[in-house]
């Protein structure tokens, strides 16, 4: 029995506008869109059924969902994005913020991180890590 982490569910004021943004970071799709929830996985999954020996190995896709509530603290949980060896992790971040990102400081030493936090357009942290190729 595998269970599969299926996705990561990300409350925001603008579901559609928050989808969009993310899905143009990671390169992603929308594949559901309602009032209550907009859901975006990486381009290569389809609507086909997913075989039970892939079930547990297949990546996780993101929703996002409508609250009332404005973000008040830090995130307890958050995402990290990484870049490959062979991509200049300085351009992906100013691509990043040329989205609307925008740098944050959430008490990290900037002189001894290897990490950079950002905030996507509503506020919600994300690091961009050091380039690695695994």
């Amino acid at each position: 029995m595998n269970l599969r982490w299926y996705t990561l569910v990300i409350d925001c004021h603008d579901i559609a506008a928050q989808a969009r943004w993310w899905a143009e970071v990671l390169d992603w799709h929308i594949v559901y869109e309602d009032e209550h929830e907009v859901a975006v996985v990486p381009r290569d999954m389809t609507d086909e059924p997913i075989a039970a020996d892939r079930w547990a190995s297949t990546p996780p896709g993101l929703v996002f969902v409508p609250v009332s509530e404005s973000k008040a603290v830090k995130n307890r949980l958050h995402i990290d994005l990484a870049p490959h060896v062979d991509d200049d992790r300085e351009a992906q971040i100013d691509r990043l913020v040329a989205l609307g990102a925008r740098r944050v400081d959430v008490g990290q030493d900037r002189t001894d991180v290897t990490w950079e936090v950002l905030a996507d357009p509503e506020g919600n942290e994300f690091c961009v890590l050091s380039s690695r190729d695994r």
